[in-house]
C-alpha cells in the first residue's frame, strides 16, 4: 500500500496524504477546480496505466499528475470522480489476491476512505450502477487522456459518456489551478531544487576525473537519489563539444575531449514535484576565449530576463526580450543574416525562453505563455546559443553549445531564484 503517517512516521505527519501536503489541501484543490467549471460538471481522472519495457516487466510507475494532484494517490488502477460540490468518489481496482502476491496490495475501498479521505468509494466493477446516473445529469464530464486508454475505455458507462459527446478535456482547467503553487508546494519545490543543486555541485567537481558523458549522467542520477529523489525528472542531457548544440541530446555515449565544454540539463523528482537545471562548464577548468564570449552572452541574457520575472509580465514578453538581446549580441560577434539583415536568432536559439514548472517539467500545459505571471508561479528560464559544426558562423564558434537554466519563483514584489548554487564563473 501507500505510505501513511502510521507506516512512515519519518515521512508523513498526522493529517498528511503526501509529505508536507495535508488532506485539507487536497480537498481545497478539488473545490477550486469545480469552482471554475460550468455548473453541474463532473470530473473523472484516471490513474496512469502501467507501462512495460518488455513482456511483463514494468517500468517504474509514475502516477498521472492530475490524479496525484487531486487525490494524493500514487498507485495505478483507480479513477477519481469529483462532483460539482467538490466531493471525491474514488473508484478502486477490484480485489485480486493472486495479483497482489506479485505486485503487492493496491488501495482498496477502506483505504480510499481512511487514507485519501474520499466521500464515497466503489470498485471499478461497480461503475455501471454508480457512474451512469451521474453522467446522465452532468452538463459535461471533464477527464484526462488516460480515461480513454484501453484499461478504462472498455468500461461501459465511460464509453456511453464518450458516445454522448459529453467528454471534455480537463487539462486547460486543471492547468489554471495547478500553475499557482501553495506554500506547501513551494516548500517541496525548494527541497527538490536543493537536491538537484547539491547533485550538480558534486557532478561538476568530479567531471575532470570522469571524462565521459555516460559517467556524468550516472553521477548526477546517483547524487540526486542518495539525497532523497525518487527518480529523475527526465533522461539527463549530457552533451560535450558539438553534442551540446543538440537541444535534447540524450545518447550520452561520447568521451569528453580536452577543451570541450559539457552542457548538462537534468532534474529530479521528490514527492511528485520536479526540478529542472542546466549548467555548461569546462571540465578541464577553463573556457577558451570563444567559449567565454558565448557563455557571457548567455549569462547576461539570463540576468536581464530575470528582471522581467514579476507579476503582470508574461513568458512571451520575456522570450521576445531575450531574442532581442541575443540578436544584438550575435551582431557583435560578426554573425549576420542575408546581406545586411539581422541574424536569424531562431536558427541559433530555437527554444522558448522558459516554461512553467511543478509536478511536470513542462507543467500546466493548458496555460498560455501570454498569461500574466502571478505570485506562486514557478518558471524555468533557459537562454542558450547553439552553433553546430556546420553553422554559418565564424570558425571559432562552430561546435559550441551553451545553455543556462535556473528556476524562478514569482513573488509579490518580483522573483526569487530557488536554485541553491551559483552559476559557473567564466573567469
Amino acid at each position: 500500500g501507500q505510505p501513511t503517517p502510521e507506516t512512515h512516521p519519518e515521512l508523513l505527519e498526522a493529517g498528511e496524504i503526501m509529505p508536507g501536503i495535508s488532506a485539507a489541501e487536497f480537498q481545497q484543490r478539488r473545490k477550486s477546480l469545480m469552482s471554475i467549471l460550468p455548473r453541474n460538471s463532473l470530473v473523472a481522472i484516471s490513474s496512469a496505466p502501467i507501462k512495460t519495457m518488455s513482456d511483463i516487466i514494468p517500468y517504474p510507475y509514475r502516477p498521472d499528475s492530475d490524479y496525484l494532484y487531486y487525490t494524493g494517490c500514487q498507485q495505478p488502477g483507480g479513477i477519481a470522480v469529483i462532483k460539482a460540490n467538490g466531493d471525491l468518489c474514488m473508484l478502486v481496482s477490484d480485489p485480486d489476491p493472486e495479483r497482489s502476491v506479485w505486485d503487492g496490495t493496491l488501495a482498496d475501498k477502506e483505504a480510499a476512505l481512511s487514507v485519501f479521505h474520499a466521500n464515497e468509494t466503489y470498485t471499478i466493477a461497480e461503475i455501471p450502477k454508480y457512474f451512469g446516473e451521474m453522467v446522465k445529469y452532468a452538463s459535461g464530464v471533464y477527464c484526462n487522456e488516460n480515461i480513454l486508454s484501453p484499461t478504462f475505455r472498455k468500461v461501459s458507462k465511460i464509453q456511453e459518456a464518450f458516445e454522448q459527446n459529453k467528454l471534455r478535456s480537463l487539462s486547460p482547467h486543471s492547468s489554471q489551478i495547478r500553475v499557482v503553487k501553495s506554500p506547501a508546494e513551494i516548500s517541496l519545490m525548494k527541497r527538490v531544487a536543493d537536491i538537484s543543486s547539491q547533485a550538480f555541485i558534486q557532478t561538476i567537481k568530479t567531471s575532470k576525473h570522469w571524462p565521459h558523458e555516460h559517467l556524468l549522467a550516472a553521477t548526477i542520477e546517483y547524487e540526486s537519489k542518495i539525497r532523497g529523489a525518487q527518480r529523475m525528472a527526465f533522461p539527463p542531457v549530457v552533451g560535450s563539444g558539438a553534442n551540446a548544440s543538440v537541444i535534447h541530446y540524450s545518447r550520452n555515449d561520447q568521451r569528453i575531449r580536452e577543451g570541450d565544454l559539457v552542457l548538462m540539463d537534468a532534474g529530479c523528482e521528490l514527492h511528485g514535484y520536479v526540478s529542472d537545471i542546466t549548467r555548461t562548464w569546462p571540465p578541464c577548468g577553463s573556457f577558451s576565449p570563444a567559449q567565454r564570449e558565448i557563455y557571457e552572452i548567455v549569462l547576461s541574457t539570463m540576468n536581464e530576463c530575470f528582471k522581467l520575472c514579476h507579476p503582470g509580465a508574461n513568458l512571451l514578453q520575456i522570450h521576445s526580450h531575450s531574442m532581442q538581446l541575443l540578436s544584438k549580441a550575435l551582431i557583435g560577434l560578426g554573425i549576420k543574416g542575408q546581406g545586411h539583415s539581422p541574424p536569424d536568432v531562431g536558427k541559433f536559439n530555437p527554444t522558448a525562453i522558459g516554461h512553467y514548472l511543478g509536478m511536470d517539467v513542462h507543467d500546466s500545459g493548458g496555460v498560455s505563455r501570454g498569461e500574466s505571471l502571478r505570485p506562486g508561479m514557478v518558471l524555468a528560464i533557459e537562454p542558450g546559443l547553439y552553433f553546430p559544426k556546420d553553422a554559418d558562423v565564424p570558425d571559432r564558434y562552430r561546435g559550441i553549445g551553451i545553455r543556462i537554466e535556473d528556476e524562478v519563483l514569482i513573488t509579490d514584489s518580483g522573483y526569487e531564484v530557488i536554485i541553491c548554487f551559483s552559476l559557473v564563473d567564466p573567469s
